[in-house]
C-alpha cells in the first residue's frame, strides 16, 4: 500500500521500531553519563593506588581547568560570532537606532525622524510641567482617592517633584497611509527621570513614595477626525501598542503594603498592572471639539482575530542537570503567549525537551501594523522559573498571509524552536457564513477547554437615565455588569448620579450566536442593589443591518422611564478558505523526533473522536506564493549621447584646451553597470542598452555619474539623478538631462518602464522590432522576463548513508543562476522563493532546476522548455513536475510564468486587411537623427506659421495614488525676445479655478532657447473632477519691471478630456505665439 502524500516511505516502514529504538538510545544515554562520572574519578583513585603525591593530582586538575576554561571561552566567542552573523540584521537595525540618539538634529532618517526642536521645547516647559502635575495630583487624584476606598480617606501627597530631567522623544515615524481622516504617529519615548513623589496615610502611619522612574516604549498617537475647522483635529489618543519597559524605583513599599486591601499586592504587581494601563486596548482619549463620540475612539472596533495553536517544541535546553552538568536533565517546559494586554498561559509538560501542548488561544488584534505576538517558554521549577526562549512575530505578517504555519527559532538561547500556527481571522457585518463557521468549529480540536469561537460580540456602554434612587431619596452610585455564558466583566462606578454616563467597551468571544445571550445588570456600587437589567438575545443581532444595534434600551425591574444606551456590535469571524496551508514548513531538526520524513502534519489534533486516527491531509495540487510574487517590472535605459562635456585632460596648466575620454556609471538598485570609454570626444555617441529588473518601492533612484578616464584617477565630469516613480508614471521618456556639480554638459537618455502582456499575439512583433536593433554594447533587447517560484518537492532519495538530504535547488537559464535556501534534513523540502529571468527569445530558451544534497550530492533534475509555457493559456504552468534522476515519486511543486515586454517602439503600421507590414517596423535609433544641431535649426512653423515653440509634457493619472500629475520636461525651438534669447519658464493653471489654488510655475532657466525643467506637479482630483478640467499654460520670459522685452512667449490651452489620462502619455505640444 502506497504512503501518505508527505509521508517518507522509510518512515512508514521503520514507524513500529520507534518506541525500541527510544528505549535502547535511552540506555545508552544513561551509560555514557556514568562513563563521564566515572572517567572523572579515575585519576583520583589511581593516584591513591600508586601513591603520588597529592601535589600532581592538583596540578593536573589545575591544567584540565585552565583548557576547560579557555575552551569553553573560545566555543563562546564562537557562538557569539555565529550568533551575530545569523542575526546580523537585527542587530544592525538596533545599533542604528541607538545612534540616532546621538546625531545631529539635522539628520533625519526615511522612516522614523528626529525631533530635537520639540524635546528642546519640552525640556524648556518641564519646570512649568512639574507645575500642573503637582496641582492634579493634589486636587484632583488624591480626593479622587481617597473616595475610592474607606482604607485611604486619610490619604495626601506630601511631595511632588517631577525632576529637572524631562522626557525624550527619540524619534518620531508618521502614518497617513491607512486613513485620510486621521494621522497616526509613533513617538519613540526615553524617560530616566529623577521624580520624587512622597504619600502618606496617617490612618496608618505609613509613608511611602516613589523616587526615580524610568519608561522606554513606543507611544502610538493618533490625531482623529481631522475637520475642516480649528483646531483642525477632534481628539488625541494615545496608547502603548506593546508593553513598554517600566522600572519604579519605591521607597517604603514594604509598608505600604501592610495596609488592608494592599497588602496582597507586590512590586511586580502594581508594575504589570501600571504597564497594563498603558498598553492596548487601554486608551487615553482627549477631546478637543464638543459633541464628539469619545467611546468610539477610545474603543473602535478591532482590525481582527488571531487564533493561536501552541503545537509543540522542539530541542529546548535541559534546565533540570544532575552533579551541576556532569549528567544531563530535561526540563519541565511551559509557554507564555502575550499580546498586549491579553495572555495566556500552557501547561507545563514534565521532563521533554520536546513537549507537545496542541493548545489554542484566540486573541483580539487592536492594531496593525504595530502589535506582535510574544511566545516565551520556561522550565517549571519548585522556586524560580528558568529561562528557555523567546519569539516574537509580527501580527501585520499573519494579516497579509492569513494563515502562518511554521517553526520558530528561540532567541537568546543555545537551541530550540517553537512550532506555532497562526490564523487571521476576517470580521464579517454580516451572518450569512455563520452555520459553515460553527461547522467548521466543530471539526477543530485541541486541548484547551474553550471551544473555538465563531464571532466576537463588541459592547460599547455610553449611558444610563432616570435610575431609581437609594432609600432615602438618595443619588445611587450605579455601575455595570456585562455577563455573556460563564463570562462578566464590570464598568467604572459613576458615583452619585442616577444619569451616569460610562463611556465603557467591552468585547467577547462566541461559541454560537444562535444559542447564547447577553445579560446587562446595573447595580448600585455595593453589588447587591439592583437598579434594572437588560437581556438580549444574540438571534436578535442576525437580522439587524450590519449586525448592529444602536440605541435606547428601556430597563427591566427598573423606575419606568429608566433607560440605558448601548451600541452593541456582533461580527462573524470568517477564515479565508484560500488562505488555509497544507503543511507547515519542515522541523528545524529531526534528530530524536521520531516523525515521519515527510514534514509535520497540519492537523492540530492528530487522533479524531474515540481515539481514531484521522487521514492525512492530500498534497495541494498549486502553488501558493506571496502576493507581491511577479509584480516586478523592467527597466530599459539607452544611454544614447552627451554633448558640451567639460575638457579634463589640457595642456600647458589648461592654456591649451583639450579633450575627455568619457565613461558613465549607472547605478540602480544596487547594480553598478558602466559604459565602453570615448577616447577624446566632447560629444560622445555611446547608444548602449540596459535592462534591470526591479521591484516597486517607493523613493528609489537612478543615480548617472560621467568620468573622464585617466591613468591615476578618472576626473569628475558631473552627474544627475532620476526618479523611479517619476519613470513609471511617464512609461516612456525621451529627453536631454543636464548634468549637476558641473559648469556644462547634458547626457540624452531614452527610458522605458516596460508594459507586461500575456498576449502571445504580440511576440512576433517584439521579436521583429527585437532584431532591427543593434547598439554598441551588443545587448540584445529581451522579449519576455521568466516569473519562477519553487514552493516545495516531495519523496526526494536519501543520502548515501541513509540520512534525509539537506536540499538545496539551483534555478538556471542559459548563464545566469539562482540558488534557494538549504533546507533542513527531509525528503519534502519546503523553499517558497521566487525568482526572475530575462528572456531573449522564449521560443529556443530553456529553464533548468538542479536538486541537490547542500550543494553536492545530485538529487534530481528538471528541464523546462519556454516553449512548453508559450504553449498553456494565460503563458502560466502551476503543478508538480516529475524530476528526472531521482526516484519515480520524486516531484517538485512550481509555478513558472512568462511576461512578453511590450514597448511604446515596437509599433507597426497596418495595410488595408489589418495584416502587419514586414518593412513598417520602425526602423533603429541613428545617432544623427537626434544631433542637437539639426534640432535647433529643426523648423516647426511649416505646420503652423502662428507657432512659438512647443513643450514636452506629460499629462496622467495615478490610480494608486489617486492624483493628476502633470510632468514639464522640456521646450524647444522658442522664440527669442532679445539678443540673448531668452530666460524662460513655464507656469500652469487647471480652469475652472477661481481661487488659483492649482496654479503652478516652473524654475527659470537663464538664456536657453531649448530649456530643460524635468519638475512634476500633483494634485489631489478624482479621475472624473481631472477629466473636467482644461490646462492653460504658458511659457513666459522672465523680465524685469522696467524692462521692455516681451514677457509672453506661447501659450497652450489643453482639455484633459481629450487625452487618455491613465495612459499618462509624453507628447510634444505646440505653443501658440501671442498675436498682441
Amino acid at each position: 500500500m502506497d504512503a501518505e502524500p508527505g509521508v517518507g516511505r522509510g518512515a512508514t516502514i521503520a514507524a513500529p521500531d520507534v518506541p525500541n529504538q527510544a528505549a535502547g538510545e535511552r540506555a545508552v544515554s544513561v551509560l555514557w553519563s556514568f562513563g563521564k562520572c566515572l572517567g572523572a574519578l579515575l585519576p583520583v583513585y589511581l593516584a591513591g593506588y600508586f601513591g603520588f603525591s597529592i601535589s600532581i593530582v592538583l596540578f593536573g586538575l589545575m591544567i584540565y581547568m585552565g583548557w576547560k576554561h579557555s575552551r569553553v571561552e573560545k566555543m563562546m566567542r564562537l557562538k557569539s560570532a555565529v550568533y551575530l552573523l545569523e542575526n546580523e540584521k537585527g542587530f544592525t537595525t538596533e545599533s542604528l537606532f541607538r545612534a540616532k540618539r546621538d546625531l545631529p538634529p539635522w539628520i533625519s532618517f526615511p522612516d522614523v525622524e528626529k525631533v530635537e526642536w520639540l524635546n528642546k521645547i519640552v525640556q524648556q516647559a518641564w519646570p512649568f510641567i512639574g507645575q500642573y502635575m503637582e496641582k492634579l495630583l493634589v486636587e484632583t487624584i488624591a480626593p479622587a482617592i481617597r473616595a475610592s476606598s474607606i482604607h485611604l480617606q486619610t490619604l495626601s501627597f506630601t511631595k511632588v517633584n517631577i525632576g529637572d530631567k524631562a522626557v525624550k522623544v527619540v524619534g518620531v515615524k508618521a502614518h497617513t497611509e491607512l486613513d485620510r481622516r486621521q494621522v497616526i504617529l509613533d513617538l519613540y519615548l526615553s524617560y530616566a527621570g529623577d521624580v520624587e513623589v512622597n504619600v502618606e496615610i496617617k490612618k496608618y502611619f505609613c509613608k511611602a513614595g516613589v523616587k526615580g522612574v524610568q519608561l522606554h516604549g513606543k507611544l502610538r498617537v493618533i490625531l482623529e477626525p481631522l475637520i475642516g475647522d480649528i483646531p483642525l483635529v477632534g481628539a488625541i489618543t494615545m496608547f502603548f501598542i506593546c508593553r513598554p519597559k517600566l522600572d519604579i524605583h519605591w521607597t517604603g513599599l514594604t509598608n505600604l503594603l501592610d495596609i488592608p486591601g494592599l497588602n496582597a499586592m507586590s512590586d511586580t504587581m502594581i508594575m504589570d498592572a501600571i504597564a497594563s494601563y498603558l498598553v492596548l486596548p487601554n486608551r487615553l482619549t482627549v477631546p478637543l471639539v464638543a459633541d464628539l463620540q469619545v467611546a468610539q475612539l477610545r474603543s473602535p472596533l478591532p482590525r481582527g482575530v488571531v487564533r493561536i495553536h501552541l503545537v509543540e517544541a522542539e530541542d529546548l535546553t535541559a534546565k533540570d542537570t544532575v552533579i551541576k552538568g556532569l549528567i544531563d536533565g530535561k526540563s519541565d517546559p511551559y509557554a507564555v503567549l502575550r499580546v498586549g494586554t491579553q495572555i495566556f498561559t500552557s501547561h507545563h509538560v514534565d521532563s521533554n525537551l520536546n513537549p507537545q501542548w496542541r493548545e489554542m488561544y484566540e486573541v483580539i488584534v487592536h492594531e496593525v501594523p504595530g502589535q506582535e505576538l510574544e511566545v516565551e517558554v520556561f522550565d517549571k521549577d519548585p522556586d524560580q522559573d528558568d529561562f528557555l526562549g523567546r519569539v516574537k512575530v509580527d501580527l501585520d505578517i499573519v494579516k497579509k498571509a492569513r494563515v502562518v504555519d511554521d517553526w520558530f527559532n528561540l532567541k537568546d538561547v543555545p537551541s530550540g524552536s517553537v512550532h506555532l500556527r497562526l490564523e487571521w481571522l476576517s470580521l464579517l457585518s454580516s451572518g450569512n457564513r455563520l452555520s459553515e463557521v460553527i461547522q467548521k468549529n466543530q471539526n477543530l480540536t485541541s486541548k484547551t477547554t474553550d471551544p473555538p469561537s465563531a464571532a466576537i460580540l463588541a459592547v460599547y456602554l455610553d449611558q444610563a437615565h432616570d435610575l431609581p434612587m437609594r432609600k432615602g431619596n438618595k443619588d445611587p452610585s450605579p455601575m455595570v455588569q456585562v455577563s455573556i455564558q460563564d463570562t462578566t466583566k464590570e464598568s467604572k462606578t459613576c458615583y452619585g448620579t442616577n444619569s451616569p454616563v460610562w463611556g465603557d467597551a467591552f468585547t467577547f468571544f462566541i461559541q454560537d450566536p444562535r444559542k447564547q445571550e447577553i445579560d446587562i445588570q446595573v447595580k448600585d456600587d455595593d453589588r447587591v442593589l439592583s437598579l434594572g437589567s437588560l437581556t438580549i438575545p444574540l438571534t436578535r443581532f442576525l437580522s439587524t443591518p450590519e449586525l448592529t444595534m444602536d440605541q435606547w434600551f428601556q430597563l427591566e425591574n427598573s423606575g419606568s422611564a429608566s433607560r440605558i444606551y448601548v451600541k452593541i456590535v456582533l461580527r462573524i469571524l470568517w477564515l479565508s478558505d484560500d488562505a488555509t496551508p497544507t503543511t507547515p514548513s519542515p522541523r528545524p531538526s529531526a534528530s530524536g523526533s521520531g516523525k515521519a520524513q515527510g514534514g509535520i502534519m497540519s492537523e492540530l489534533n492528530p487522533m479524531g473522536p474515540g481515539g481514531l486516527a484521522k487521514p492525512q491531509p492530500t498534497r495541494p495540487q498549486h502553488t501558493t506564493p506571496d502576493p507581491e510574487f511577479a509584480t516586478e517590472g523592467v527597466l530599459r535605459i539607452h544611454l544614447m549621447e552627451a554633448q558640451n562635456l567639460i575638457a579634463k585632460d589640457n595642456f600647458m596648466g589648461g592654456m591649451v584646451k583639450g579633450k575627455s575620454d568619457p565613461y558613465v556609471k549607472i547605478r540602480v538598485a544596487g547594480i553598478t553597470y558602466r559604459s565602453h570609454t570615448i577616447k577624446e570626444n566632447l560629444n560622445p555617441i555611446w547608444n548602449e542598452l540596459y535592462e534591470v529588473i526591479l521591484t516597486q518601492l517607493p523613493g528609489q533612484e537612478i543615480q548617472f555619474e560621467l568620468f573622464d578616464k585617466d591613468i591615476d584617477q578618472d576626473d569628475f565630469l558631473g552627474r544627475f539623478k532620476l526618479s523611479l516613480r517619476d519613470i513609471i508614471s511617464a512609461q516612456f521618456i525621451d529627453t536631454w538631462y543636464t548634468l549637476n556639480d558641473v559648469k556644462s554638459g547634458r547626457v540624452h537618455l531614452l527610458l522605458e518602464w516596460l508594459p507586461k502582456s500575456s498576449e502571445l499575439s504580440r511576440l512576433d512583433q517584439i521579436l521583429q522590432y527585437q532584431t532591427q536593433q543593434s547598439f554598441q554594447n551588443k545587448v540584445v533587447p529581451s522579449t519576455a522576463v521568466l516569473f519562477v517560484y519553487v514552493e516545495r518537492a516531495h519523496g526526494l532519495p536519501l543520502k548515501k548513508n541513509g540520512k534525509e538530504p539537506k536540499a538545496g535547488v539551483d534555478v538556471i537559464l542559459k548563464s545566469v543562476s539562482q540558488r534557494t535556501k538549504v533546507c533542513e534534513r527531509s525528503t519534502s523540502p519546503r523553499w517558497d522563493e521566487a525568482f526572475h529571468f530575462l528572456v531573449r527569445d522564449p521560443r529556443d530558451e530553456v529553464v533548468t532546476l538542479k536538486l541537490s544534497n547542500n550543494w553536492g550530492q545530485a538529487l534530481g533534475s528538471l528541464t523546462l522548455p519556454l516553449r512548453e509555457v508559450l504553449n498553456v493559456q494565460g503563458l502560466v504552468l502551476d503543478h508538480w513536475f516529475n524530476l528526472e534522476g531521482a526516484l519515480p515519486e520524486s516531484q517538485i511543486l512550481l509555478k513558472v510564468m512568462l511576461k512578453l515586454l511590450d514597448t511604446q517602439l515596437a509599433v507597426c503600421r497596418r495595410d488595408a486587411d489589418g495584416d502587419i507590414a514586414g518593412d513598417h517596423v520602425i526602423p533603429r535609433w541613428v545617432p544623427s537623427h537626434l544631433d542637437i544641431r539639426q534640432r535647433n535649426a529643426f523648423s516647426i512653423a511649416g505646420e503652423n506659421a502662428n507657432t512659438a515653440g512647443q513643450v514636452k509634457l506629460t499629462i496622467g493619472y495615478s490610480i494608486e495614488e489617486s492624483r493628476l500629475f502633470i510632468t514639464v520636461h522640456s521646450c524647444r525651438a522658442l522664440a527669442s525676445c532679445s539678443k540673448d534669447g531668452a530666460d524662460p519658464y513655464v507656469t500652469f493653471i487647471l480652469l475652472p479655478d477661481k481661487k488659483s489654488t492649482t496654479k503652478r510655475r516652473t524654475a527659470t532657466k537663464k538664456r536657453d532657447l531649448n530649456p530643460e525643467f524635468n519638475e512634476r506637479f500633483d494634485f489631489d482630483f478624482t479621475l472624473e473632477e481631472s477629466i473636467q478640467r482644461r490646462l492653460d499654460l504658458s511659457v513666459k520670459n522672465s523680465v524685469s519691471f522696467m524692462s521692455r522685452e516681451r514677457e509672453l512667449i506661447g501659450k497652450l490651452q489643453l482639455d484633459l478630456d481629450q487625452i487618455d489620462l491613465k495612459a499618462a502619455v509624453t507628447q510634444w505640444y505646440d505653443l501658440v505665439a501671442d498675436t498682441n
